[in-house]
């Protein structure tokens, strides 16, 4: 069928509650490889968020769908009544690696998408602590269940669906370039951090009960870099110092790894790049590379034995499901490869040099920064501060157009936009992007760029 065709049939049938449909005519397209997507047209298009860092390990990865295609002609399905060597070899290797890099016992936990690993994890937290309220950052996106919504701060999540009484404590993040507080991180003394400790100075500033020595609220939900709110990057000392607040006051930490772990940030969790150490750890997303979404969370095991959370404490029918197991096996196992970790930094800070680059050359770039191959652009006005989220939504569009020429062949680039004003590119390729892909992803941005500039 024709791209227009399809558009007057979406138009009669699909909901636009369930896509995020902000344009007219979101873009169709009809293949994809590596880190690539191609219209009906045939244009190819540099993919720079590859399905919102679910894809990982680029399209049509053939270790993966091969593994894929063996389950299917083995077995294929199995109710999660029952188990499958893929589940438990896949919980061991994750219950290893959480042990390995936190030095922590725990057990493994599936469903099937982020938000259900979000609500698993708060029903961890009432299970154990026996309360029901949530710290949470503000520019944090957790997911959009009930549940998940309600430690996600963005309050047009909520909106349309009524009073949400367990809605979390909101405290600003860390993101320097935009203080809440309005301070400069080479003199603030990490301000922000005196302003949450001091909820716990005296019962009158609501969190905390001093006869007792006991906070209202059971855990603190982290992304050690925010997904949605912008890929912004926390100074570092920042978590430490959270920590041992959290921990002193026998806090949970739990720690969201659904857009950034298995190496968006050079590392398996993000949360090794700043000495977090989690007592719950939510995944998703790449841990399949898309294909056959599962999701799960890690806890210790004081908080997910079976005595603790016995059997049928949650389900879900599609939980722990055979195909989505066996595709994760072998997202891990191309982790294992050697020089994998070191490759995905190396490209990691060729790709910012390029941004850093692009950054000299137009006013408009008001920040850049990365961790791994988690990148972010910052759109500004010609102050290089003020938000300019016109210009991002230009430079996007005129991406999907697939116009634009680089060595006599014509292309377009898939972006996504973030942040707390809607004017962050946040960038996550694929991590087997080659340097060549990285010099073309880095000229078309120059094109886009310079198209807009006065």
């Amino acid at each position: 069928m024709t791209d227009q065709e399809l558009y007057r049939l979406e138009r009669e049938f699909c909901s636009f509650g369930d896509t995020v449909h902000y344009v007219k005519e979101p873009k169709i397209f009809r293949s994809a490889e590596g880190s690539f997507m191609y219209d009906s047209a045939n244009t190819t298009f540099l993919d720079l968020q590859m399905w919102y860092s679910a894809c990982n390990f680029g399209y049509k990865n053939k270790k993966i769908n091969d593994a894929l295609i063996d389950q299917m002609n083995t077995l294929p399905q199995v109710t999660s009544q029952y188990l499958s060597e893929p589940k438990i070899l896949l919980s061991k290797e994750i219950s290893l690696a959480m042990q390995e890099k936190f030095n922590k016992r725990g057990r493994v936990h599936f469903n099937v998408g982020g938000s259900q690993a979000t609500e698993d994890a708060l029903k961890l937290v009432r299970n154990y602590t026996g309360k029901s309220l949530m710290f949470a950052f503000m520019g944090g996106y957790h997911g959009r269940t009930l549940g998940a919504s309600a430690i996600t701060s963005s309050y047009r999540y909520r909106r349309r669906f009524g009073h949400f009484s367990d809605r979390a404590y909101f405290h600003p993040y860390p993101y320097c370039f935009r203080c809440f507080y309005g301070k400069t991180l080479e003199t603030c003394d990490f301000y922000c951090l005196k302003m949450f400790e001091k909820l716990f100075e005296t019962e009158y500033n609501s969190v905390w009960d001093s006869k007792v020595s006991e906070c209202e609220y059971a855990a603190f939900f982290i992304e050690p870099i925010q997904g949605t709110g912008g890929y912004v990057i926390p100074p570092m000392g920042y978590f430490e110092k959270l920590s041992k607040i959290l921990r002193e006051r026998k806090i949970l930490i739990v720690d969201d790894e659904i857009q950034m772990g298995f190496y968006r940030t050079g590392k398996m969790w993000a949360a090794e790049n700043f000495g977090l150490y989690p007592d719950i750890l939510t995944f998703g997303k790449s841990l399949t590379n898309g294909m056959n979404p599962l999701s799960g969370l890690w806890a210790k095991e004081e908080l997910i034995s079976p005595d603790m959370f016995p059997p049928g404490s949650t389900h879900s029918t599609f939980a722990s499901n055979v195909l989505g197991a066996r595709a994760a096996l072998e997202v891990i196992g191309l982790t294992k490869e050697e020089g994998f970790e070191s490759e995905v930094n190396r490209k990691g800070k060729v790709f910012l040099e390029g941004l850093k680059y692009l950054k000299k050359k137009y006013k408009a770039i008001g920040h850049v920064e990365g961790l791994g191959l988690a990148l972010r652009i910052e759109v500004c006005e010609d102050d290089s501060f003020t938000p300019n989220k016109a210009l991002t939504d230009n430079i996007l569009e005129e991406g999907l157009r697939g116009n634009l020429e680089y060595k006599g062949k014509k292309y377009g680039l898939i972006l996504d936009i973030g942040g707390y004003y809607k004017n962050v590119f946040t960038l996550a390729p694929s991590l087997y992007i080659t340097d060549e892909e990285i010099e073309l992803a880095i000229n078309l941005m120059d094109q886009l760029f310079s198209k807009f500039s006065v």
